[in-house]
């Protein structure tokens, strides 16, 4: 299955950058596909949890029928989501960042956070992380301030965003956007259909 492969294709790049970072928790590439989506469909029902974790709904963005990066959207936020890790997280694959798709799905997550009740949203980046920070400003993020957790190596900026009236996204003149479509997870459906959506509440984003 094509998307298959390029699911899979999008954790091995993601798995060879340094630091390594997570496209799909508990992903196993040598495991049934389908049974992992089902196993995902349960979590965005909030069923079948591993500890810490909470629902939320997952989506890939694809561009020319490639998966180029995800985004992953808490439905509520637990102590570790609520201190550090917020409501978004979202990826672009090492070898299609640049060209402004995280401002487009970053954008496109906003109006998905509203129907699930969210009515400003948490993003958070690393201190150092100056692209994710143009992210979430170009999207309407208010800079609240910088984590204080001694456990993390790298602290974070903390940003609210608007999702009912989110801010206007200008990218760079320089990096023209081919916006990607943002789809729930019909990578592989079950019989029912339902999005998939990976586990929240980890340190990756």
């Amino acid at each position: 299955m094509e998307d298959e492969r390029s699911f899979k294709s999008a954790v091995k790049e993601f798995a060879l950058q340094t630091p390594p970072w997570q496209f799909a928790f508990q992903f196993d590439p040598s495991g049934d596909f389908s049974q992992y989506v089902r196993k995902l469909n349960a979590w965005s029902r909030g069923l079948e949890l591993a500890e810490a974790f909470v629902p939320n709904s997952y989506y890939v963005g694809v561009v020319e029928g490639a998966i180029i990066g995800r985004v992953s959207i808490r439905h509520e936020l637990n102590e570790f989501l609520r201190r550090v890790g917020g409501h978004i997280g979202y990826g672009v694959i090492p070898s299609e960042r640049r060209r402004g798709y995280a401002t487009e799905m970053l954008r496109l997550a906003l109006p998905i956070c509203a129907t699930l009740g969210i009515s400003r949203a948490l993003v958070t980046c690393d201190v150092d992380n100056i692209g994710s920070q143009r992210v979430i400003e170009r999207c309407g993020g208010w800079f609240e301030g910088l984590t204080d957790c001694p456990d993390l190596e790298v602290q974070k900026r903390r940003y609210w965003i608007s999702t009912e009236q989110p801010g206007a996204t200008t990218p760079d003149q320089d990096r023209p956007i081919q916006t990607p479509a943002l789809t729930p997870g019909n990578i592989a459906p079950d019989s029912a259909g339902a999005p998939v959506a990976p586990p929240s509440g980890a340190a990756d984003r």
